[in-house]
């Protein structure tokens, strides 16, 4: 069948005719009157959003000035790009970097796909009551603060603690070391302590779209068949494609933050040049060190970057999404 032909009307084509502002205008004022209860309840988060999101962005202009405590964001002076420019120059700023994208590759590389096992391994579970008990036990650590369970760490890695033991009854090892004294190893503590924290509160969504999938999919499968893995393969998998790209957007575009508590919990003097990452240098440089002008440059030149990688990141997943972006 022909596609349907739209025929110009006066020389305009009707459906890229746009009402004049008043006429819209009108119509938003009608249908607030007529929904105003339901629409008024949004007031109070534009408002908050207007306060504590939208006017502080007026404080980035501290990134092109040379800002201390005793100026006001309007008296100080300008210096231009001065700022970035030392921030090229900064070896310290690279090697946080450097240790930011360690972490966050190794993040991404492990601890994304381990939420998507774990989430299937659960969802193939029988027993109610026994998923629900795993559930729970995956959730917990997600509502332990980085101070109670970093505290755990330090005490687990401790020459005399929980993992020197283990290590020294395998043999392993022959005498006791302080594991987060070692700077060559924060990274994988880091990330597999990171992944340990927030593995199962990761399931959440994938399980809540497993959820949804037609148990008659599987029913056919099984008629057909297929085993248990190449139902999860061919049906399961599919069907978490789009909340697994969305995820896959947001984690990319985050890669160059990282967590700041747990940094700040696990980092000392000895493992200080592979664990400051980028969060802990802006604290630092800001908080510390009073250079507010700097730490404000380098969170300006990060979050612009974060937003070219999402942008780039849903570019390449609508791609392999069959040109449907999922932001």
């Amino acid at each position: 069948m022909d596609k349907l032909a739209v025929v110009p009307v006066n020389g305009k084509n009707p459906m890229n005719s746009k009402k004049p502002m008043g006429q819209r205008v009108k119509e938003f004022v009608i249908d607030y009157k007529r929904q105003w209860e339901i629409q008024s309840m949004i007031i109070p988060g534009i408002i908050f959003m207007i306060i504590f999101c939208f006017i502080p962005i007026y404080g980035l202009t501290i990134a092109f000035k040379s800002y201390t405590v005793i100026d006001t964001l309007d008296s100080a002076p300008w210096v231009g790009l001065d700022n970035f420019r030392i921030i090229l120059s900064d070896k310290y700023f690279w090697d946080a970097v450097v240790n930011t994208l360690g972490i966050s590759f190794l993040k991404l590389a492990i601890g994304f796909v381990i939420p998507i096992i774990l989430s299937v391994m659960i969802y193939e579970l029988s027993g109610g009551r026994f998923k629900k008990i795993v559930q729970t036990i995956s959730y917990l650590p997600h509502f332990l603060s980085w101070i109670v369970l970093g505290g755990m760490l330090i005490a687990w890695f401790s020459s005399s603690g929980m993992f020197n033991e283990i290590l020294l009854n395998l043999g392993i090892i022959s005498k006791p070391v302080n594991i987060l004294l070692d700077a060559n190893k924060y990274w994988w503590i880091a990330t597999l302590s990171d992944i340990w924290k927030e593995a199962g509160w990761g399931t959440i969504l994938y399980l809540a779209i497993m959820s949804k999938i037609d148990p008659t999919y599987y029913e056919a499968a099984k008629i057909d068949g297929a085993s248990r893995m190449r139902q999860i393969w061919n049906i399961t998998l599919p069907n978490m494609k789009p909340i697994i790209s969305l995820n896959l957007i947001l984690t990319v575009s985050g890669l160059l933050g990282s967590n700041l508590d747990q940094t700040l919990v696990l980092m000392n003097s000895q493992n200080r040049v592979k664990a400051e990452v980028i969060n802990s240098y802006v604290y630092r440089m800001g908080m510390t060190q009073g250079d507010f002008s700097y730490a404000t440059a380098v969170g300006l030149g990060v979050s612009i970057v974060s937003v070219i990688l999402l942008i780039s990141a849903n570019k390449v997943s609508s791609k392999l999404n069959d040109n449907q972006s999922v932001l």
